[in-house]
């Protein structure tokens, strides 16, 4: 609910200039209903359940009643008339309505840089989370042991080895990619919209991970917590190959190794200690990271011959990562 709240946002910001008053004013009502929303989401299941929703469906509701207002006379207006009607009653593929028809890609004019920006953000606030995870569960220690200080180090290598594998190289280049793309609507549904949720997910089980391996790191793995130690790295870097995937439409090997080598991990993993088994998933999340910035097969052999200006520039042209 958080990214959808968000993601929609992205889309309709595309669209509707925000350095406009009514869209800033817009924005800051959003901003609002969802600070409700947030105080509503630790008792979500519980007493508090109804601002949550309520919240939502007004965020999901009012954004979409207020691009319809915005875009009138826009063919995009028609896009939002069958999202609005959606949120009304209840979501599914391509927003089909009777009378409106079904919404199309091509129409979504967007700018690559702004989606990728916005879900860019996102990712880098949720491991900045995690980053304050990590902290305040080694401030709650009543004494930090050597084991624990070396979860620590362990904990924030494997964030930052997040942030390396989206950041040094995919962002950027993904970015171009959906700003010169023929269909940049299918780009930003698919390879963001849809993608990065997954990323995010990933990252939100590796912060509890981190908070029971800095808690206990010298305990034998439970199946609990290896299953958030192996199973949110997992879900991270397949989303990532995912998006690789969709993007350039080339099968991302490190990642799937990588994936692979934590499935092997799994056999052993309740016979380590937590310390052991966060340190080892870090080091598997650092060689795809590390990997990326290897020179390619092609751009070896064009070094040996003294060619390297020709794939450089090829490189540049193609925007691939």
């Amino acid at each position: 609910m958080v990214w959808l709240g968000w993601i929609y946002t992205t889309w309709v910001t595309n669209w509707l200039d925000p350095q406009r008053i009514p869209v800033r004013l817009m924005l800051v009502v959003l901003m609002l209903v969802s600070l409700v929303m947030s105080a509503g989401l630790p008792d979500a299941f519980g007493n508090r359940g109804l601002w949550v929703g309520a919240a939502y469906a007004a965020m999901q509701v009012g954004r979409s009643v207020f691009a319809v207002a915005g875009l009138a006379g826009d063919r995009l207006q028609r896009n939002f008339q069958r999202i609005l009607a959606w949120c009304l009653l209840s979501g599914a593929v391509g927003f089909y309505t009777p009378g409106l028809g079904r919404s199309s890609t091509t129409d979504w004019t967007i700018s690559g840089s702004h989606i990728a920006e916005r879900c860019q953000a996102f990712v880098l606030i949720a491991l900045g989370e995690s980053v304050v995870v990590i902290g305040g569960t080694l401030s709650g220690l009543p004494s930090v042991t050597a084991a624990q200080a070396g979860a620590f180090v362990a904990a924030f290598a494997g964030v930052v080895a997040l942030w390396w594998v989206y950041f040094d190289r995919s962002a950027e280049a993904g970015a171009e990619r959906v700003a010169g793309s023929a269909d940049p609507g299918w780009l930003g549904r698919s390879a963001y919209h849809f993608i990065h949720p997954i990323m995010v997910g990933g990252i939100i089980v590796i912060a509890a991970a981190d908070e029971r391996v800095l808690t206990e790191p010298t305990d034998r793995t439970s199946a609990s917590t290896a299953w958030l130690v192996l199973g949110g790295t997992a879900l991270f870097l397949a989303g990532h190959a995912a998006f690789k995937v969709t993007v350039w439409q080339t099968v991302p090997w490190t990642r799937l190794a990588a994936i692979a080598g934590l499935a092997v991990l799994a056999i052993v993993a309740t016979s380590l200690s937590a310390l052991a088994l966060g340190t080892i998933t870090a080091a598997v999340v650092v060689l795809p990271a590390a990997s990326d910035r290897l020179p390619s097969g092609k751009s070896r052999r064009s070094r040996r011959s003294g060619q390297d200006s020709a794939p450089a520039s090829t490189g540049n042209r193609t925007g691939r990562p």
